[in-house]
């Protein structure tokens, strides 16, 4: 299941590839045009020893610095790593900008491994993806672009691992919504010793202000004022939401993994509409949809796979864990049923997925399992779990896996033909934090056993909103009737830190204290582990602790 780059090139042509990866370049500074191609130079292994030692460091970016936005990384490879920016142009009839970048490995950027120059033009929003690969597993790596003789902040990112692998630890977060509240929990992960950031959707809202959240009194108004609906207003959203100082500290630092949910299209998408697009006045949805999906292409540090609308994709990360990344949303899902229409809640061939993404999972999984990777994370945007039905038949929430029971009892069924073990299920949307074992029937005791984990075929941890309001759900009714679940907090914004070995994965509930005002504060909330071969929530008294030696920051 490892994305290698030659692989992935393989099956994907330059046309498709060429708005989104415009360089891939050695030190001889290759020329790439990013709406017309890139060029991708032979560099020897030898050629990850510093080319430019002794570089001269680049001024810091000034008050008219054209990188508004800040610097970002992702989709990190075990060999390869993905570089965004977006350039502001000056002139405001500017039909192309070159960018210089450099790759180092000191975070003064005097160690030069790679440099090359590459450009950027209106099609495609003034940003900017550079695709380097050739690079050394597991490693730190010091990143610069300079454009219209201004340098841009410095960034770090890292590679995955590849072999034995002892030790990892990832953010996970979801649910970033700008007029709720300041990103605290952004700013805390910009500092915290994580390899990888998993963010699970809703990057942005697409609500005007005063729909879900107030951001007037906090200086927070969204732009532009109006619902986004066309593809400059996604476009402008998103430029809003990059220039949060919290937002691009942490881009600036770590890595990220991202899937869109709804709201980087409009509340309860699926497959061919939305619950929040009216047709009379917002115009065509797949119009919509196709300016939503280039313009979170644009602006988000990922590397296309196939066609634009695909964004279900995987990662490994040696012997330790495969990460595989769905679309809960676009790909596949049909109409969210009424939550008591048991005729099709129920009905066999039901989609959540869609078939195709449906059989692309089962083969990563299992094809994880025969290689003997430890770990199996999902990584995915709604509830798995069964919750509890009412008498009537009623779910909890049909946007959820309930709303597509038959999906899930695929899933399942599929774990256990293949004895695919070690399962973590990854989720946001839910502004809620769980952490739950996943039995077919929790409600049934002859199956499930809560205080052993006895018939519990995988584990979820839930990831709470980074800004957005809670669910505001009663707790100790939701822990009185799911005995699967184990840790539950409806209320508070914060993120997840799972800390990972082959002995066991370990999620770490952490909230911060407001998100109304700019602060640091924060507590833990829980933690809860599930041990190899053991698919059960269990309570832990401590949280782990930071690697010693993490790398610098950069500066």
């Amino acid at each position: 299941m490892t994305l290698t780059r030659r692989g992935f090139l393989r099956g994907v042509g330059p046309v498709t590839l060429a708005p989104f990866l415009p360089a891939c370049a050695g030190a001889d500074e290759t020329r790439v045009n990013a709406a017309e191609g890139w060029g991708v130079p032979s560099v020897a292994p030898q050629a990850l020893e510093p080319l430019l030692d002794g570089t001269e460091a680049w001024p810091p970016p000034g008050a008219d610095s054209p990188f508004k936005h800040g610097v970002a990384s992702g989709d990190p490879l075990t060999d390869a790593v993905v570089l965004w920016t977006r350039v502001t142009p000056r002139d405001a009839v500017a039909t192309r900008v070159e960018v210089e970048w450099r790759l180092a490995l000191d975070p003064a950027l005097t160690q030069v491994i790679r440099a090359g120059l590459a450009s950027t033009d209106p099609s495609i929003d003034f940003t900017l993806h550079v695709d380097v690969d050739g690079l050394r597993s597991n490693a730190t790596y010091y990143y610069q672009f300079r454009a219209l003789g201004e340098a841009s902040p410095a960034g770090r990112t890292k590679t995955l691992p590849l072999g034995t692998v002892e030790r990892m630890r990832l953010a996970v977060t979801s649910c970033a919504n700008y007029p709720a509240g300041f990103f605290n929990v952004y700013a805390l992960l910009a500092q915290a010793d994580v390899d990888l950031v998993l963010h699970l959707g809703d990057y942005l809202y697409e609500y005007a202000n005063l729909t879900f959240g107030d951001g007037e009194p906090i200086g927070r108004l969204p732009d532009p004022p109006q619902e986004i609906v066309s593809l400059e207003d996604y476009r402008r959203r998103h430029a809003q939401y990059k220039t949060d100082p919290d937002l691009q500290e942490l881009h600036r630092q770590h890595p990220w993994v991202t899937v869109w949910d709804d709201h980087e299209l409009a509340n309860d998408a699926f497959a061919t509409g939305a619950q929040n697009h009216q047709a009379a006045s917002e115009g065509d949805f797949e119009l919509r949809k196709a300016s939503a999906i280039k313009a979170y292409r644009e602006w988000m540090p990922i590397r296309s796979v196939g066609e634009p609308s695909r964004i279900y994709r995987s990662f490994s990360c040696g012997d330790l864990i495969d990460l595989v990344m769905l679309d809960t949303r676009l790909a596949g899902r049909e109409q969210p049923a009424a939550d008591c229409a048991a005729d099709v809640l129920n009905a066999a061939g039901r989609q959540l997925l869609g078939a195709a993404q449906e059989a692309w999972l089962m083969a990563e999984l299992a094809d994880s399992k025969a290689r003997g990777t430890r770990w199996r994370f999902v990584g995915q945007q709604v509830i798995f779990a069964p919750l509890l039905r009412s008498a009537r038949g009623c779910v909890w929430s049909p946007d959820n896996w309930d709303g597509y029971s038959a999906g899930r009892g695929r899933v399942l069924d599929a774990l256990g033909a293949g004895n695919i073990d070690n399962v973590v299920v990854l989720t946001g949307d839910a502004h809620a934090s769980w952490a739950i074992d996943v039995a077919p029937d929790p409600f049934d005791t002859a199956a499930y056993d809560p205080g052993s984990g006895r018939g519990s075929k995988l584990v979820e941890f839930v990831t709470p909103a980074v800004s957005s309001a809670g669910s505001g759900a009663s707790v100790a009714a939701i822990l009185q009737t799911h005995p699967h679940v184990k840790f539950a907090n409806q209320t508070r914004q914060g993120y997840i830190l799972l800390d990972v070995t082959h002995e066991w994965t370990q999620a770490e509930w952490y909230f911060v204290s407001t998100v109304r005002e700019r602060s640091l504060e924060s507590e833990l909330g829980g933690v809860y582990r599930t041990r190899a071969g053991q698919p059960h929530v269990v309570p832990v008294d401590e949280p782990s602790e930071p690697r010693r030696n993490a790398p610098a920051l950069a500066i």
